[in-house]
């Protein structure tokens, strides 16, 4: 009979096992549990010092049993819980999912490589600099492999690189810190299929003037949308917009060749400039180098000339 009845209650233990922890807090299991009783009496024992019942020992085991296999489907859960942000619910999911992760980074990548991290919090010395665009389906360091102190990374839309005239950005502060402190080796310009903002650059009306801050800036790439015009006016505006993607990744290769300090570092052979070109329907990567020999850039006309290409697929 009390066998049976320890059965049922380590079956109820094992299955209900949150009832468990509140009522017998397994995840202190080992100590003493408090066991409730009066304290009106003088005489009456502390609840928190009084042993636990023995008859009641094989409850206690059975609970932290059940305690250890709660925490163990737990730790195996973390690699089967729904990792896509577009499937969480609500601010609480989704910063919990984003602590999950960092708590994963830390413990499986971190914590493996200390030496390498404590290295790079007294410094970075990066080979690449990469501007991409910012579209949340092209993370360089995602489809690249990119790790901690590899890559310098801007991020802008249609990853356009301004002229040096065109006045101070973001993007060209990044490239004169990446350049002449960081002295990096290479920058890459990636960009990618079905980007909107090509496709808003190749919409914008040219005698239309626009308060956007969207449209002001894709305007950093009209160059590219002239050639692209010219080239492919017999296209569909599908197959204009994925020209001009390519071509715009040149344009930007061509206006760093405007900046002095990145001009220099190209002609004396300190400096590489490559294109990338990512295309996530068909997880394809392009891959080619701007051959400065080949380039000429001046007030009316800059022409440009490619080498070292290469198809990733």
């Amino acid at each position: 009979m009390a066998w049976s009845i320890r059965s049922r209650v380590s079956s109820l233990l094992r299955s209900e096992v949150r009832v468990v922890g509140s009522l017998f807090h397994w995840d202190t299991c080992w100590r003493t549990v408090p066991f409730s009783v009066p304290t009106n009496s003088s005489s009456a024992i502390s609840s928190r010092t009084r042993p636990w019942p023995k008859f009641m020992n094989w409850a206690r085991m059975d609970s932290c049993y059940a305690a250890a296999s709660f925490k163990e489907k737990q730790s195996e859960n973390k690699d089967t819980d729904v990792w896509n942000m577009a499937e969480a619910g609500g601010d609480h999911e989704l910063f919990g999912l984003m602590k999950q992760r960092f708590l994963s980074f830390k413990n499986h990548k971190y914590m493996k490589e200390l030496e390498h991290f404590q290295a790079l919090s007294k410094a970075q010395y990066p080979k690449f600099m990469v501007i991409a665009c910012a579209d949340s389906r092209v993370c360089p360091s995602n489809i690249l492999g990119f790790q901690p102190g590899e890559a310098f990374m801007i991020r802008n839309i249609a990853n356009l690189v301004p002229l040096m005239k065109n006045g101070p950005s973001e993007c060209n502060a990044a490239l004169e810190f990446a350049v002449t402190t960081l002295e990096v080796e290479n920058i890459l310009v990636i960009g990618h299929s079905s980007c909107a903002g090509i496709e808003n650059l190749m919409k914008i009306q040219e005698d239309v003037e626009s308060r956007s801050f969207i449209n002001k800036w894709v305007t950093n790439g009209n160059v590219a949308k002239l050639r692209t015009k010219a080239a492919t006016a017999h296209l569909s505006f599908a197959q204009q917009c994925r020209f001009c993607e390519k071509e715009s990744i040149n344009q930007s290769l061509l206006n760093m060749l405007s900046y002095p300090w990145i001009e220099d570092k190209v002609r004396s052979g300190l400096l590489s400039l490559h294109g990338g070109y990512y295309n996530f329907s068909s997880c394809t990567f392009e891959k080619w180098t701007l051959d400065f020999n080949g380039c000429t850039v001046n007030e009316e006309s800059s022409s440009y000339a490619i080498k070292e290409q290469e198809f990733w697929s």
